[in-house]
């Protein structure tokens, strides 16, 4: 609903519309604006220390104990997404989780 006055002194028009909004590139189109996510799966022969061991050894912002937290994660839901970005970063991430022996889905663009 746009409500217009226009005050006589100065010959301004105001309305209540919101401006435009600015139209977000989701990266759709190449794939390299997308986040790209690392995902951990559940498997039979990883410990919950082993698997909180590699990801605050790989991943520079997760810490032993966000670890855990992510191994909890893994074990109760099944997987966990414990990283998200850049393509590059992401496969090497997910190769350097591989060489520790965690089970790892395929990479996948979010």
């Amino acid at each position: 609903m746009v409500i217009a006055a226009t005050v006589p002194h100065y010959h301004a028009k105001v309305t209540t519309d919101a401006p435009p909004r600015e139209r977000i590139d989701r990266g759709e189109g190449t794939g390299l604006g997308r986040p790209w996510n690392v995902i951990v799966l559940n498997d039979d022969h990883n410990t919950f220390q082993g698997v909180a061991f590699a990801l605050s050894s790989v991943l520079p912002s997760v810490s032993y104990d966000r670890g855990m937290a992510f191994a909890n994660r893994i074990h109760n839901v099944g997987l966990a997404v414990v990283w998200s970005g850049h393509k590059e970063q992401a496969e090497m991430y997910w190769q350097e989780l591989r060489r520790y022996g965690l089970t790892m889905a395929p990479l996948e663009a979010g």
